[in-house]
């Protein structure tokens, strides 16, 4: 019986987390993202699934700030979740969230934000209308926030630069 464990990802990484990205998305956009977010020293916290030693999913925290009264609060931003495509439904992707939100809680961060799928990011507790007060180029249903403690409910989001980056590759 095989066992899916979960872990830091490490440099030697990087191409098993492009695969995984490229297959799970369809394209090399979330991929160039990641390496970006990664080279640029962006990264808050990235982890991967592995299930007999291949890596099966991926997860990514960058740097996010909330921007209000001349103060910055800082946040993360997750993006992205892949997981490959022939585990979906395994429950990969939320065992990823469920740790990487353990491992932030823990470091001390008090705010996460999300533009994705709001009936899946909603059973991790993300809300619209925890992020609705938000300035955001992203502002839609789709933006989701999670606070841990004392988190600005309301400012603008300054996502990392390798967000506004042409990353087609």
């Amino acid at each position: 019986m095989s066992m899916m464990s979960i872990r830091t990802a490490t440099p030697k990484d990087r191409e098993a987390i492009r695969l995984v990205e490229e297959h799970a998305f369809g394209q090399q956009t979330e991929a160039g993202l990641v390496d970006a977010l990664v080279d640029s020293g962006d990264t808050v916290l990235e982890l991967v699934a592995e299930e007999d030693g291949h890596v099966v999913g991926h997860i990514l925290f960058s740097r996010l700030y909330v921007e209000k009264g001349g103060v910055r609060h800082p946040a993360v931003a997750l993006a992205p979740l892949a997981v490959e495509p022939s585990f979906h439904g395994t429950g990969i992707g939320g065992a990823l969230v469920r740790e990487a939100h353990l491992r932030l809680k823990q470091s001390g961060e008090t705010l996460a934000i999300v533009l994705g799928e709001p009936a899946y990011y909603g059973r991790f507790g993300y809300a619209h209308g925890r992020a609705a007060q938000f300035d955001s180029d992203y502002q839609c249903e789709a933006l989701q926030a999670l606070a841990w403690g004392e988190a600005p409910e309301s400012g603008k989001l300054v996502y990392a630069p390798a967000f506004s980056a042409d990353l087609a590759a």
